[in-house]
Formats: structure tokens, C-alpha cells, sequence
């Protein structure tokens, strides 16, 4: 198989259903050799099997191309590493990571156990940092020895952590979390030739098949804006090596649509020589929330 990938070896996270299965066969449409990681628990985090990572194995094998499967769990440091070190031997090398694996347990605030909140922040913002950590190490020793690879992290954020989500307090923070991940990563990294961005993705998965599922249907006929194929492409340009230039971004991806995330920016100030006083800031930040933008609503809001 050939395309813009063509050689480069990639770990994509979460692979077995929904956005990563996709993402893993696009990449591997492009070229890819692929570790195909899934714990292959249900859309809540529980439970386990090698099933998912494997039937996209086969399918990626099908296609005529190199993939192999991994069951480790994203929020295990140890396995995290292992994982890397299971694309070196398998394959030879590690230029891509694509962290995607995630799940959701919706709750109100008020109603979110501790568990559950450790959870979701488990697998989704220390599932990334892992990988991160583990690979950028593996690139930075590599940059050392002379060898510095065109190296690429594909992120998973949400709108629900760009904008929130009543109902998705654990999930939104994770996400947002990600975002700032993303950006620090960027700046940290990319003196060794690695590449970071995010992706916030819309598209019909075991995580949106609840509040969304109305959204998120498949049409009758025409185009599935909500197809997470539509998404993968977006990831597999990212993971070239045409996409050097690109990096610290938030890119959100439904149907047809790419747009580049603003994120926070500096918007309207006051200043004083001397500290305020407790009384002046409230007429001074309602004169500035008039100057600023109105900020976009949280999903679910009433």
C-alpha cells in the first residue's frame, strides 16, 4: 500500500471501534504500519477483550496492509511504554501517535461519583499524557543520536472541552485539559522535530449514541456528515510529513467542515498604576464583558 504515509509507523489508541478503527485504516490506506491499541471495553469503561484490535487488524491485513493489535489500557504508565517499545520491535521505529482512546460516564456534577470522575479523567487526560511522555522520550533520544524522525501527535479533544456539556462535567474537563496538553506539548517538543495538534471531531460513535443520538443518525441518503470516516483524513494529513509547519492546533472536524480553533486569547483589559480596590472591579469587568465577544454556549444549555 501506498500514500502520504507511505513507510511511517503509527500507534493509534482506542482503535478497535468508531473514530480510531477508522482513523487506524485510513492511516494504513496511506501507507501506514499500524499498532492497533483497544482494551475493548463497553462505551462506559468496563470490562475487556482482544476482539476489537484484532478484527481491525485483520481488516487492515485484508487491505494488504502491516498492522498488529495491543490490548493495554492507555491509563497504565507502564503499559503506555510498553506499547511504544512494541511498535519499535514489531516495526522498527515509531513516527505517529494518534490518542484517541476514551469513554464516557455522563453524570450531573452533583450526581458524579469520585470513581467515576477518576475514571474518565484517568483514561482520557493521563491516557494522553502517557503516550505522549513515553514516545516523545523515544524521540528525543533518537534526535540525540542524529536520527531525529518527523515525528506526529494526533489528539482528541471535543467540543464539550472547547465549549462544555451539561451532563459531561469529567468529560468536558478531561477534553479541555487535552486541549492545553496540545499546545504545551508543541511548544515543549518541537525541537525535536515532533509535531502536536488535536483534533475536536463530530461524529456518530458509542459516545454520542446517547444525548446525541438524534444528531447524530445516519440520513436516509446522500452524504453522512456523521460518518467518523469523514474525520480520518484530517488525522492522516496530520501524521505526514507535509504537516511540519503545522503544529499547537485545535482543528474541529464534522461532515465536511474543517475549522481552526480560536482557544482562549487575550480580549479586552483596563489597567491601573496601583491594585484595585474591591469596589471598582465590578463596574470595570461589566465594562469589559460588554466589549467582549459573547462566548458560545455550553451544549445542552437551556
Amino acid at each position: 500500500m501506498s500514500g502520504i504515509l507511505e513507510g511511517r509507523v503509527a500507534i493509534v489508541t482506542g482503535a478497535g471501534r468508531g473514530l480510531g478503527r477508522e482513523h487506524a485504516l485510513e492511516l494504513a490506506r496511506q501507507g501506514a504500519r499500524v499498532v492497533v491499541n483497544d482494551l475493548g471495553t463497553s462505551g462506559a469503561g468496563e470490562g475487556a477483550s482482544d476482539g476489537p484490535a484484532g478484527e481491525v487488524v485483520e481488516a487492515i491485513r485484508a487491505l494488504g496492509g502491516e498492522a498488529v493489535a495491543n490490548g493495554a489500557d492507555v491509563a497504565n504508565f507502564a503499559a503506555t511504554e510498553a506499547l511504544v517499545q512494541q511498535a519499535v520491535d514489531e516495526f522498527g521505529g515509531l513516527d505517529i501517535v494518534v490518542n484517541n482512546a476514551g469513554f464516557v460516564r455522563d453524570r450531573m456534577i452533583v450526581t458524579t461519583s469520585e470513581q467515576e470522575w477518576d475514571a474518565v479523567v484517568a483514561v482520557h487526560l493521563k491516557g494522553h499524557f502517557a503516550l505522549m511522555h513515553h514516545a516523545a522520550g523515544y524521540w528525543r533520544a533518537e534526535a540525540k543520536a542524529g536520527r531525529t524522525r518527523a515525528a506526529r501527535i494526533v489528539n482528541t479533544t471535543s467540543g464539550a472541552g472547547l465549549q462544555g456539556s451539561v451532563g459531561q462535567g469529567s468529560y468536558s474537563a478531561a477534553k479541555a485539559g487535552i486541549a492545553a496538553l496540545t499546545l504545551v506539548g508543541a511548544a515543549e517538543l518541537g525541537r525535536y522535530g515532533i509535531t502536536v495538534n488535536a483534533l475536536a471531531p463530530a461524529a456518530r460513535t458509542r459516545m454520542t449514541e446517547g444525548p446525541f443520538a438524534a444528531q447524530m443518525a445516519a440520513p436516509d441518503s446522500g452524504f453522512d456528515a456523521m460518518h467518523p470516516g469523514n474525520v480520518s483524513p484530517v488525522v492522516a494529513w496530520l501524521a505526514s510529513e507535509d504537516a511540519a509547519d503545522v503544529t499547537g492546533r485545535v482543528i474541529e472536524v464534522e461532515g465536511g467542515r474543517i475549522c481552526v480553533e480560536n482557544g482562549w486569547s487575550h480580549g479586552p483589559s483596563r489597567e491601573l498604576d496601583r491594585r484595585w480596590t474591591a469596589a471598582e472591579v465590578g463596574p470595570a469587568v461589566r465594562e469589559l464583558l460588554k466589549e467582549a465577544p459573547e462566548p458560545e454556549p455550553v451544549y445542552g444549555a437551556q
